[in-house]
């Protein structure tokens, strides 16, 4: 075990939920032991309050730490820390980077390429089809695709990179408390293909408050961040604020104007941000070597469509990747029976070609 990385830990355990005063204990020790040693006036100076400066003299804080970094060898996770060559040298750049990071998947991911997609935890069909090829076009030109695996567009866009390459999600709970439950699929892909990470210890549940510190993390690991659908007060226009003042580029896809959902997206873009309509938008603004080498490669990457039937085809061609269309509406359309259509739709969905949501509503995936 690295003996320094206990220290650091520790102190991400008593007050990794209390930024100022962690970088005011960093700041003021120059060796990081010293602070658990300290006089708890020393600690009370720096704004610590009863209960932290309690836990940081206490010996039992570093014995948890320590079984807390042997929990992460046995799950085979990475440990990241502030001093540690492999830690994301982007996100270092930021006013407050994370001590710890906890890693499940390929730790170097963390140091690629990355654009961050977030939005909307009940997206329309619209925003649904944008968000997913979005970063599927992105990641398979080899731009890492970074969310946080909330519902919505979140896990659209992983789902949507891991097509095309690799994504990284950064969570608001510990690697062993995946929030929501039923991404523990994705979760598992993503640590596959790219990386999952967390500031927090490993059995943390996904506090409200959370949610926000992840939201940094997300922007920090990002030359850029893209909203795809937002309300005027959802989450998503945070990330847009903390991007903007880790000096990322910061924008956004147009939406409809009468959808609540299009409010903030479309706010942001009359206030500056960038209208994005496809990933060649996206490159544009990215740093100069990586913009020169994705625009170089303009032409569209060939993707491997299945082979289909007459049938499929005449029924892919009426459904829409920025619309749903109920069963009955395609029946009208195409003169197939209920019974048909479902075999049909059934094998349309299997090759990856629609999405179906509730109701018997269909769409197309790209």
């Amino acid at each position: 075990m690295n003996e320094d990385k206990k220290y650091w830990v520790a102190l991400n355990s008593v007050l990794g939920e209390s930024l100022r005063q962690a970088k005011r204990v960093v700041d003021h020790f120059v060796f990081l032991p010293e602070a658990f040693n300290a006089t708890e006036k020393e600690l009370a100076s720096l704004g610590l309050n009863e209960e932290e400066v309690r836990k940081m003299s206490s010996p039992r804080t570093l014995d948890q730490a320590c079984r807390e970094i042997e929990k992460v060898e046995r799950k085979k996770y990475s440990l990241l820390t502030l001093e540690d060559e492999g830690y994301p040298a982007y996100l270092r750049e930021i006013f407050d980077p994370p001590f710890v990071l906890y890693c499940a998947g390929d730790v170097g991911t963390l140091n690629e390429l990355a654009v961050s997609i977030v939005g909307a935890r009940k997206p329309t069909p619209y925003g649904r089809a944008v968000a997913e090829k979005l970063a599927q076009d992105l990641a398979s030109r080899g731009v890492i695709v970074v969310s946080g695996m909330a519902r919505g567009i979140d896990s659209i866009a992983h789902w949507g990179a891991l097509k095309g390459g690799k994504t990284v999600a950064v969570l608001g709970s510990g690697l062993e408390n995946i929030y929501p439950k039923e991404n523990g699929s994705l979760f598992k892909k993503i640590a596959e293909k790219g990386a999952v990470v967390s500031e927090f210890p490993l059995d943390s549940p996904p506090y409200a408050s959370h949610f926000p510190l992840r939201n940094r993390i997300i922007s920090g690991l990002s030359s850029a961040l893209v909203v795809v659908e937002a309300s005027r007060k959802s989450g998503s226009l945070i990330s847009a604020r903390l991007a903007l003042e880790q000096n990322r580029e910061v924008m956004a896809v147009p939406g409809n104007i009468t959808s609540e959902l299009s409010q903030g997206a479309n706010w942001l873009i009359k206030t500056g941000a960038k209208l994005v309509e496809s990933w060649e938008d996206v490159a544009e603004e990215l740093p100069p070597p990586a913009r020169e080498r994705l625009l170089s490669q303009k032409e569209e990457v060939q993707e491997n469509l299945p082979l289909l039937s007459e049938e499929e085809a005449k029924v892919l061609e009426c459904l829409r990747s920025d619309t749903l269309i109920h069963i009955d509406e395609l029946v009208e359309r195409t003169d197939f029976s209920v019974s048909e259509l479902l075999v049909i739709l059934l094998n349309l969905e299997l090759k990856g070609l629609i999405l179906q949501s509730p109701g018997k509503y269909f769409q197309r995936r790209r």
